[in-house]
């Protein structure tokens, strides 16, 4: 998890990924979305790759990216774990706080 909340920490990594949600695009169109050099967007699919948020597949010379959409899934709920406790007793406090405020009114 640490290593794709890294990944998911820079915006060009995050522009990636969703260029690459839906389906396969190589690296190439990629590259040429950005006003980065190629070795630069290389960089950040490799890391998004060793995150596991992306697949590479060979296509002949091309080399074709895809989001991991399970690996995306299983992110989303450990945070979705992490989250939903602290949430819940944080909604309760900010409720009974507002009830603890009308019955002072």
């Amino acid at each position: 998890m640490n290593a794709a909340l890294r990944a998911l920490a820079d915006g060009t990594r995050r522009e990636i990924l969703s260029m690459v949600w839906n389906h396969e695009r190589p690296a190439g169109e990629i590259a040429a979305h950005f006003s980065l050099t190629r070795p630069a967007v290389s960089q950040h699919l490799t890391v998004l790759l060793q995150s596991g948020l992306v697949c590479v597949r060979q296509d002949g010379t091309r080399r074709l990216y895809q989001a991991n959409l399970e690996e995306v899934e299983r992110l989303r709920s450990e945070l979705k774990a992490f989250w939903d406790g602290p949430l819940l007793r944080l909604k309760a406090a900010a409720e009974r706080a507002q009830k603890r405020k009308k019955g002072k009114q």
